[in-house]
């Protein structure tokens, strides 16, 4: 089987109704449209969420809180993959992404504690929990909140 010869199974395409044609065509006249109305009419879209005169469900809802759109989202990395730099590195967002520890759209870095590290390491990042601050002087290293 090459993928010039794929064709669709049999019965599951259908050619297009074409509208307008004569009344034996079952679709002549006002080509299934009905009779007047805004439906009937050409150029009529529906708004979005339109919910034929009733109350929307965007409207219905409550609404409750606050959404900040000036937080900083940070990226998760734990302490256990620091480990894996050599001692005396100086661990930075940019040395974070060349390894592949962050990836995507993010703000900054917080160091997460999860894990356990042996090595004597600098690290640079927007925020630490505070059992990674522990965990890293407590190897030696340091923390720098940039």
């Amino acid at each position: 089987m090459e993928l010039h010869s794929l064709q669709p199974a049999k019965g599951s395409t259908h050619r297009k109704m074409r509208v307008g044609r004569g009344r034996a065509s079952g679709k002549g006249k006002t080509s299934g449209r009905g009779h007047k109305g805004a439906y009937a009419r050409s150029g009529h879209k529906h708004k979005p969420l339109f919910e034929g005169g009733q109350m929307p469900m965007a409207r219905r809802i409550p609404k409750r809180g606050f959404s900040n759109y000036n937080r900083k989202v940070l990226a998760p990395v734990n302490v256990a993959a620091l480990n894996s730099f050599e001692a005396g590195t100086v661990v930075t967002l940019e040395l974070l992404r060349q390894v592949g520890f962050v990836n995507g759209q993010w703000d900054g870095v917080k160091v997460l504690g999860n894990g356990e590290i042996s090595k004597k390491i600098a690290v640079k990042a927007n925020a630490f929990s505070a059992s990674a601050k522990e965990k890293i002087e407590a190897a030696g290293g340091s923390c720098e909140t940039v």
